[in-house]
């Protein structure tokens, strides 16, 4: 497709390829050596411009990798690109041959190369903000389904919720298993205990999981009979598009529309400086590019199409806020209480407790993250700083964890490559892919960062529902701990209100 320039201005023809398409690598040469322009344009940043071509792949700055979700953007974009890989695989060819052909057909003919993407770290920023809580389970799901076999892929979610929901069962509810005939159950019956109600629970969620998967997954003849040259056609991929849209109108701007607007400036630029321009760009975005080139008054400012986006309004942020603030207040009115000789509420009561809750918070997430691969000083420093998470939910040990073992890695785009390779061989045993994907940079990094928020979490419930009973037994176990704490705080607000 092409466009007629006004006359005195340059032009711009847009080859749409498949980026796993042998067609498209052969449709790209042969537009460029028919067409001779003065410059090929890609759609390819800096940062995968040089991965392509052998280089250095780019470092990932570790504040951006630490802070938030950022966690969460990479593994999603970790996925994005081994679904990619994998059809590539499928239809034996590299992912990204039609840019790499498109750079090397313009460099064997003397021809210039402009690299007219945005940021893909800064796309995958932008696109994640945009997705709705349940939209990004949605998506991590589907791609970890696409990645993985079903069986596999919903027993281990099975077994993770299980995991997740036998502990708050156990410690809240009681002992399920455990005979009722035991009055003071130990905490090896109690492990025990544990473990029956995450294997019965993550059993029935896992084998349901299965199910769906299964019955939800489309057929194989249908995937035999797929034509990867279909992908280059309007009709297929505007509905492709149009499904994605449903599926997450935020996200579609972040991925699609706002790129379709940043690549149409880069080529419009261009154009009005009087240069030829065959630009190779993806079958998904060539229409709306055009539409701009077509009228580029319609262009929004390029200012809005760059930097970091803010999430929306989040209930968990105000959950955080708000518990962290009565957290502190509870805190101050038992300080209160200390300072005035409330009975029960002495320095040394609160200092036991908080020394016990700091510790046992402290063990299990700096067990965890040594169990995920962590040097002795990050584990150390993400356990030092674990009873944070307790007191504020929007600060999490593993950040800190993570930021300590940079000091040993060296964590960069190509460490996506290198999982995608190890993920793909599927003679590795289970056990020698996790050992072999320990080795990778960032993925220890991620499994540092999650297991010592996990140890934190699952350290605070153990800590209130099971070492407090036995730590404190002197003084009635939990309820005594509660029932003391609960009356220097009343004795604290009558204190303050009688002042008032």
């Amino acid at each position: 497709m092409s466009e007629e320039p006004p006359s005195g201005e340059g032009a711009v023809r847009l080859v749409g390829t498949a980026h796993v398409s042998a067609d498209s690598v052969d449709e790209v040469e042969r537009v460029i050596e028919t067409e001779r322009p003065d410059v090929v344009a890609v759609e390819l940043d800096d940062g995968r411009y040089r991965q392509m071509k052998g280089g250095t792949p780019e470092d990932l700055d570790a504040s951006d990798l630490l802070r938030g979700n950022t966690i969460f953007q990479f593994l999603a974009y970790w996925l994005l690109s081994y679904v990619q890989a994998q059809l590539g695989d499928e239809f034996d060819i590299t992912p990204g041959a039609d840019m790499l052909a498109g750079v090397e057909t313009a460099e064997l003919l003397g021809i210039d190369v402009a690299l007219v993407d945005r940021d893909i770290q800064m796309t995958v920023q932008r696109f994640w903000a945009r997705l709705s809580s349940l939209e990004k389970l949605k998506l991590v799901g589907s791609l970890a389904l696409g990645a993985g076999d079903p069986v596999a892929v919903g027993l281990g979610l099975g077994a993770a919720i299980g995991g997740m929901l036998a502990l708050p069962i156990v410690a809240f509810v009681g002992p399920v298993v455990v005979p009722a005939s035991i009055a003071a159950p130990t905490i090896l019956l109690l492990v025990a205990d544990f473990l029956l109600v995450a294997a019965v629970v993550g059993g029935a969620v896992g084998l349901t999981l299965v199910a769906l998967f299964i019955l939800t997954a489309p057929d194989e003849d249908q995937l035999e009979e797929f034509d990867m040259s279909e992908l280059t056609d309007t009709d297929v991929v505007s509905a492709m598009m149009e499904e994605f849209r449903q599926f997450s109108p935020g996200g579609a701007e972040a991925l699609i529309d706002e790129r379709d607007a940043y690549i149409a400036h880069r080529l419009v630029a261009l154009r009005e400086s009087g240069k030829h321009v065959v630009a190779v760009v993806g079958a998904g975005h060539r229409a709306g590019i055009q539409s701009y080139l077509d009228d580029p008054e319609t262009l929004p400012p390029h200012d809005s199409l760059v930097g970091t986006q803010k999430s929306g309004f989040s209930v968990y942020k105000l959950f955080g806020y708000l518990f962290t603030l009565g957290f502190l207040v509870f805190f101050a009115l038992l300080a209160i209480a200390t300072i005035t000789g409330v009975e029960g509420a002495s320095g040394a009561f609160l200092l036991r407790v908080f020394g016990a809750w700091f510790l046992v918070n402290g063990i299990f997430a700096a067990g965890l993250a040594k169990l995920a691969g962590a040097h002795w000083t990050s584990a150390a420093t993400g356990g030092a700083v674990a009873w944070l998470t307790s007191i504020n939910p929007l600060l999490a040990p593993g950040w800190f964890a993570g930021y300590v073992e940079l000091r040993y890695l060296d964590v960069n785009v190509g460490d996506i490559s290198t999982l995608n390779e190890l993920a793909s061989n599927e003679e590795l045993p289970i056990r020698t892919l996790l050992a072999e994907m320990r080795q990778v940079p960032l993925f220890r990094l991620i499994a540092v960062v999650a297991l010592t928020n996990v140890g934190s979490f699952v350290g605070t419930i153990v800590f209130g529902t099971v070492f407090i009973r036995y730590l404190f037994a002197d003084i009635g176990g939990p309820e005594g701990v509660i029932r003391l704490m609960g009356q220097a705080v009343q004795n604290s607000i009558d204190i303050i209100v009688n002042l008032v």
